[in-house]
């Protein structure tokens, strides 16, 4: 599941791809327009930062901008930067792969296979959307709406 860190990470970088070229956005105006805290944005741009995603300017005309342009910002790269691997369990992961304490043969185990798939599945969608993608759907309106879910026991 997305963490409240990638889910405001994602908010703030769909933020950014939204300025004029050559513009750039203070935290606190990101913060205050997409219902944030300032101090966990805060935390969360410099991680992005860091990671490649944005670059940032102090002083008057300054703040944070994207480091490339939202075509070239993918949105699994943003996920893995602030949540870490994509698998739902470690065993399943390509880039942070640890066996299980309970399990003597990964190889044949069915619950690493069955998410290794999960795993694979969703970096099919978040490893080939861009920022600039993202953006599109959320102008244009092509959001799903939120159907209730009910809980099978």
């Amino acid at each position: 599941m997305l963490t409240k860190k990638g889910k405001y990470g994602l908010k703030a970088l769909v933020h950014l791809a939204q300025l004029e070229p050559g513009r750039t956005a203070f935290v606190s105006e990101i913060a205050e327009q997409n219902n944030i805290s300032k101090k966990f944005l805060d935390a969360i741009l410099l991680e992005l930062r860091k990671g490649g995603l944005l670059r940032s300017k102090k002083g008057p005309g300054g703040g944070y901008a994207l480091s490339k342009p939202a075509s070239q910002i993918y949105v699994g790269q943003a996920v893995r930067i602030l949540d870490g691997p994509l698998a739902p369990i470690r065993c399943a992961s390509k880039t942070a792969f640890e066996a299980c304490d309970d399990c003597d043969h990964p190889e044949d185990c069915q619950i690493r296979h069955s998410m290794t798939e999960v795993r694979d599945a969703i970096a099919s969608v978040l490893d080939t959307m861009t920022l600039e993608q993202m953006v599109a759907k959320r102008s244009s309106g092509i959001i799903d709406e939120v159907e209730p879910t009910t809980k099978q026991g």
